[in-house]
């Protein structure tokens, strides 16, 4: 028994700086195993009452969290138990210079998806629109927002995004969204008809909302037509590329039938007889 006790408590030396012995490693694992498991009662009781959506939030906050405690932790240790990280430290600080500079993006994106989380910026369900590319966002990650965009594709944005690009929220303001087709008919045409022909369609349309009702637009007076525009009302954003192409197939179909022409850009020539 004796020399087991010797044998556990026996130091080896990494270093002139770094010590061990089987009694260190035992300690070091069970202190880690003991903040892995307060850890784990602290998320378990701090989401207990927390909705889906918020419970997200915070898990994906605290795993954040969890690094600095775990290095805390490490840090206390690791000095009480004699290993002079000083020195470890003072030898690595080139290396540690150079792996800042290379994690400076990743920095960045946690810190972004930080205050993303806290003042409630995106939420899981919306629609947004950032660099030209639109989606519903899935899944906001401490580093990455996932979304998917209206051609079933997976969208990921590291969060840094959101500092350095503008930022269009489509249903920040609810699930209701605008949208327009514009249509030019000839001079000739009657436009009233041209107004209630255009009303009728998207009263008639299954993906377009009756509140707000949908207007028309006298645009202007072009240069070979008149210009009108049609406002309505959608609740699915992901749709949008279909429901303006189903309009103006049905557009083109009415007018047709109405004998109401989408004129092509006219010229008129004067030739001047000498």
């Amino acid at each position: 028994m004796k020399k087991f006790v010797e044998f556990i408590n026996k130091e080896f030396f990494i270093t002139d700086n770094i010590k061990f012995s089987i009694v260190t490693i035992l300690l070091v694992t069970f202190i880690f195993i003991t903040t892995y498991l307060f850890l784990k009662i602290v998320k378990k009781i701090a989401t207990k009452k927390l909705d889906e959506e918020r419970k997200l939030k915070f898990k994906s906050i605290f795993s954040f969290l969890n690094y600095f405690v775990y290095i805390i932790v490490a840090s206390i240790t690791f000095q009480n138990f004699g290993i002079n990280l000083t020195g470890i430290l003072a030898a690595s600080a080139a290396l540690l210079v150079g792996v800042g500079l290379a994690l400076q993006t990743f920095f960045q994106d946690i810190i972004s998806g930080i205050l993303i989380l806290a003042d409630q910026t995106v939420h899981v369900g919306d629609i947004i629109e950032i660099d030209g590319k639109v989606g519903r966002v899935e899944s906001i990650k401490i580093r990455t927002t996932r979304a998917v965009t209206f051609d079933n594709k997976v969208l990921i944005i590291p969060n840094h995004k959101y500092l350095t690009s503008t930022l269009f929220n489509w249903t920040e303001n609810g699930t209701v969204l605008r949208g327009n087709v514009s249509v030019g008919v000839s001079y000739s045409s009657d436009v009233e008809l041209v107004k209630e022909t255009l009303l009728e369609i998207a009263n008639s349309h299954p993906h377009l909302t009756k509140n707000p009702i949908p207007h028309v637009i006298f645009k202007d007076f072009g240069d070979s037509s008149l210009d009108f525009q049609l406002i309505f009302t959608y609740n699915n954003g992901l749709l949008v590329n279909l429901i303006e192409s189903d309009i103006r197939f049905l557009i083109y179909k009415k007018f047709k039938e109405l004998n109401i022409q989408i004129p092509f850009p006219q010229r008129v020539v004067h030739i001047e007889k000498k």
